[in-house]
């Protein structure tokens, strides 16, 4: 078990040598990213819930139903409940949309290496321009899973506030 986790780590960190320093940085996105995406799963599976019932109670607690003021009322609390659906959501939409641009970043980078080592050794042996592109190829595939898996959870996720949003005014 412990030289299977150790094989994973040395495969992990020899991928992240091989893809250059933005793939760090693609990395760091991507768990961020994902740490947004799992908090908002978990507020609409338990989270959402909870505060739809204090939005409850304190409806309840209101003596009038009908009046302009209890209306009035009626919508704050509605779109309290909606800017707490919709939370994170255009945070996520950036980082899936910083991902393919990250991976192009390594992709410029990895390039600029290939010329430098072009430049340095007079045009440079196959070997030298294989590792550099495959330095400049990486990142952008790294870039690309990262933007797919982030576009799948954000269908999920709007999905999701889309059903809570109309659920709304059924609960108030």
């Amino acid at each position: 078990m412990f030289y299977a986790i150790t094989e994973a780590f040395n495969t992990l960190r020899d991928f992240m040598s091989a893809g250059g320093s933005v793939l760090w940085l693609i990395a760091i996105l991507a768990a961020f990213m994902w740490a947004i995406i799992l908090e908002r799963i978990w507020y609409f599976n338990a989270g959402h819930q909870e505060y739809m019932g204090e939005l409850k109670s304190e409806w309840d607690s209101l003596s009038d139903h009908s009046s302009w003021k209890a209306q009035q009322i009626k919508d704050k609390l509605i779109s309290q409940a909606k800017e707490a659906v919709n939370r994170y959501l255009p945070l996520i939409n950036t980082c899936v949309a910083l991902a393919p641009l990250f991976g192009l970043l390594g992709t410029v980078t990895g390039m600029i290496e290939v010329f430098q080592v072009m430049a340095f050794t007079g045009g440079g042996d196959a070997r030298s321009m294989a590792g550099g592109v495959s330095k400049a190829t990486l990142p952008t595939m790294a870039g690309m899973v990262v933007a797919l898996s982030g576009v799948f959870a954000t269908i999920y996720l709007n999905g999701a506030s889309l059903k809570r949003e109309q659920m709304l005014n059924k609960v108030i």
